[in-house]
């Protein structure tokens, strides 16, 4: 479907009560449509996950003025079923979003360099450098299990 109002003229078919019972909830599902109208943009809310946080944001049912209570999670289901033929999850869109270097090449902020410790020095030129994509504490955890292996043999 191209439109949230197609999406809400449905919904009414299928639960009851008018379209505009159910306008608010399929805008915010197409709301990344502001920033890329094409359909990838569905990947921001069109998956399980996407389901569940409209449950959260709408609650777990809105009453129709046909006086029927109606699960936020159907109207979801019915919406991403209608987009997408079946409910993907999360991961089922991120896994083809091709690494781009600025995804993975992130840096320490100078602000965060005032109480830099030795080892925190190290870790960063190992980061600045490519040799470890690990955070601080689990790469002084590694290096000092790697210390006593070496005074171990």
């Amino acid at each position: 479907m191209a439109h949230p109002d197609h999406h809400a003229e449905s919904s009414a078919r299928k639960f009851g009560g008018y379209p505009s019972d159910y306008h608010k909830i399929h805008d915010w599902f197409d709301a990344s449509k502001e920033h890329l109208a094409l359909p990838m943009h569905r990947a921001l809310r069109h998956h399980s996950q996407g389901i569940f946080e409209a449950e959260r944001v709408f609650g777990r049912a809105l009453l129709n003025s046909a006086g029927r209570r109606v699960p936020v999670r159907f109207i979801g289901e019915q919406h991403v079923r209608e987009d997408c033929r079946r409910i993907p999850s999360l991961a089922d869109w991120l896994r083809h979003i091709p690494p781009e270097p600025w995804m993975v090449n992130g840096v320490i902020l100078a602000d965060a360099e005032a109480a830099m410790t030795d080892l925190q020095a190290d870790w960063r030129a190992a980061v600045a450098s490519g040799a470890t994509i690990l955070g601080l504490q689990e790469w002084s955890a590694m290096r000092a299990r790697i210390r006593g292996a070496r005074s171990a043999a």
